[in-house]
């Protein structure tokens, strides 16, 4: 008998499932509300609802499998740690590939001399004492350091060293490119190297809340993490890699839906706080993107199933149109804590509410609230501005952005605060907005209507409200997550098919494919000349805890069948329960000059004169490595598999000439 709790921690709750993997059936369910300021609340909150429901014994538990959104939700929202990026090697214009310059911001880079060429040669000496010194000017700035050098997946010593000097100096965590792809593509190495330092703190914070409630609750067994691709990996090693676990929590609902549905083929959609996911099932399981997951417009080298992740969910912000004479609203991609939950555990805010409707002039800070998310108190890598006010935040706990901050230059910081994550957003939702059409009732009704009635009086471009009133407003926000959603369902299928991202909502036609549709939440359709419709020659399978209050008016908007399943609200633990370890390495043979084979190991580049053994020791390095990475990622029994791409130029009937081999290991193992 194999017990395993699955937990699933998203930006509003925290899932979790009991399951016998070996019956394969769910034998207890909980549920808790995340609590981002002391995560171990939710989690023990969950586990304990689980254990409560069970009516075994605590011992009989092998295993505890933690799957989240909290990642994915971080790098759609764009909050993060403050970070430094090293790139070795590399010329400026390297910030302008792989969308690297957005990706920084404002954070700290550094272009250091060094790196190797496509061969593993080092193209020039690496500049010791640049890296001492960017180190020493900012380790007191930054939460973490990402170093990627020129070809560090040929030949990562230049990595290495950076990596030694940074830690020496600085003390901080350091996340070398080459560890996390063996992939070449400088920029792109360098983008996922910078995602995987801005979440270190946060995939810690959770580790850490849930081994503490495992101790507590005497729950003596291992603690594994779910990868993007769906598979699990030990916490302790999942530690210096978060940036593996973005998509962990769509992956665990994947292998949820697979579980629960039954369903071989269809659309899987995960309606989450923050995010929805999107996915096919195909033949009973996910279909990966080995070339790297794309969440939130970033195209990482992290591998991972095939999943769209879009910033729409019950929680996403609504913001008013106030531009131009069409109005209407926006939803996403940052997450808020919806007012009638703030209520629940802030009671005063409705004062507050009220009493800015009751001054006649509408503000754009009506209705927004903030609370402070720093328990170790204000970093030290601030600006003074941002300083001033996180401390200020502190001592005045939760209130209202216009109490807060009275001047832009104020606002401005306090959104630098919310996307750093030491702030947390207090907003209308999509989650108000079923409070006050009455479809949802969980939290305070009050307060969601007050929130409703703010932003309806909101202005467009030419004065005009944005809604008659609360009701219309809260079927203005309904339908306008409805529309997006069948929007963000038509990208995904047309992505599958091979038509490329986002052909649906770049669109100007297809993007209006389903607004206003009569006989939904949307506002009532104009008639037109020209009757467009697309549809999906495939069910959906829906998932969240709104699945089932959302997902049939978006089937209905598009022509779909549509399935529920029972557990739906927590297909994510499920998922989590129900995985395995795998860990997939890839070695890489070059041929430099003529009767000279050069493997690349992770050692360093090892060179040799005869093809077959040179690809023969990849072999031999690929299983070897892919082995030790399964064992250390929690596994037990580990069965490797090798496949290779020897790609050779024929030259005569008797004759190739070797251009490169790739060699791939992937290993699998039961966790343990």
């Amino acid at each position: 008998m194999t017990r395993v709790i699955g937990l699933d921690t998203g930006g509003t709750y925290t899932d979790a499932a009991l399951v016998d993997t070996d019956a394969g059936r769910v034998v207890a369910t909980g549920k808790a509300l995340t609590t981002r300021d002391d995560l171990s609340i939710g989690v023990g909150g969950a586990i304990r609802r689980i254990l409560d429901n069970y009516d075994g014994d605590a011992s009989d538990i092998g295993l505890i499998s933690l799957s989240t959104t909290l990642a994915t939700n971080a790098v759609v929202e764009g909050v993060g740690g403050r970070v430094c990026l090293v790139m070795i090697g590399f010329d400026e214009d390297a910030l302008g590939r792989a969308d690297l310059a957005r990706a920084l911001g404002q954070d700290d880079v550094f272009f250091i001399s060094g790196g190797h060429a496509a061969d593993g040669a080092e193209q020039a000496v690496l500049d010791e004492g640049a890296i001492r010194a960017a180190a020493s000017k900012t380790g007191s700035d930054v939460s973490a350091y990402a170093v990627a050098a020129h070809f560090a997946t040929r030949n990562p010593a230049h990595e290495r060293r950076a990596r030694d000097i940074i830690r020496d100096i600085t003390g901080c965590p350091v996340t070398c490119s080459h560890e996390l792809s063996s992939a070449l593509g400088g920029p792109r190495r360098a983008l996922t190297a910078v995602l995987n330092a801005r979440l270190i703190n946060l995939l810690d914070r959770l580790i850490a809340a849930t081994e503490s409630i495992m101790t507590d609750l005497q729950l003596n067994c291992p603690l594994m993490v779910v990868k993007g691709d769906g598979s699990l990996l030990r916490a302790d090693f999942a530690r210096s890699r978060p940036v593996e676990t973005v998509l962990s929590g769509p992956a665990a609902s994947l292998a949820g839906a697979a579980f629960l549905a039954g369903a071989k083929t269809a659309m899987v959609a995960d309606i989450g706080g923050t995010t929805t996911d999107i996915a096919l099932l195909q033949n009973g399981a996910p279909r990966l993107k080995n070339d790297g997951a794309l969440v939130g417009g970033w195209k990482t080298m992290v591998e991972a199933a095939d999943i769209r992740t879009c910033g729409l969910g019950g929680d996403s912000e609504v913001l008013p149109v106030t531009r131009g004479t069409a109005g209407g609203l926006t939803l996403g991609p940052r997450r808020a804590v919806p007012l009638s939950l703030l209520a629940t555990q802030w009671p005063q805010v409705k004062d507050i509410l009220a009493e800015q409707l009751g001054v006649s002039v509408p503000m754009a800070t009506d209705g927004r609230f903030v609370m402070p998310l720093m328990p170790n108190g204000v970093p030290g890598w601030l600006t003074r501005s941002e300083a001033r006010l996180a401390a200020k935040a502190i001592e005045m706990g939760p209130t209202s952005v216009a109490e807060i901050a009275s001047t832009q230059l104020a606002l401005g910081a306090v959104d630098r605060l919310i996307g750093r994550g030491l702030l947390t957003l207090a907003a209308f939702t999509p989650t108000d907005a079923l409070h006050v059409t009455g479809d949802f009732d969980e939290f305070d009704s009050d307060a969601a209507r007050l929130g409703a009635e703010l932003m309806a009086r909101q202005r467009n471009g030419v004065g005009a409200p944005v809604a008659k009133d609360a009701a219309t407003l809260a079927q203005i926000t309904l339908g306008e997550l409805h529309r997006r959603s069948g929007v963000a369902l038509m990208d995904a299928a047309l992505a599958h098919d091979g038509a490329g991202e986002g052909q649906a909502s770049s669109n100007p036609l297809l993007n209006e494919l389903y607004r206003g549709t009569p006989g939904t939440a949307g506002l009532p359709q104009q008639a037109g000349l020209v009757n467009l419709k697309l549809s999906l020659d495939t069910g959906v399978i829906a998932l969240g805890a709104s699945a089932a209050t959302h997902y049939p008016h978006v089937a209905h908007l598009m022509g779909v069948g549509l399935t529920v399943p029972d557990h739906a609200d927590v297909a994510g633990a499920v998922g989590a329960a129900a995985g395995t370890v795998r860990q997939r390495v890839m070695i890489s043979v070059s041929q430099p000059d003529e009767g000279r084979f050069r493997v690349h190991l992770p050692t360093g580049p090892q060179d040799m004169t005869d093809m077959e053994a040179a690809l023969q020791a990849a072999r031999d390095a690929a299983t070897a490595l892919a082995n030790d990475r399964a064992l250390q990622a929690g596994a037990t029994v580990v069965d490797v598999c090798l496949s290779e791409d020897v790609k050779l130029v024929p030259l005569s009937a008797d004759r190739d000439m070797f251009i490169e081999a790739l060699v791939y290991a992937t290993a699998d193992g039961r966790a343990g």
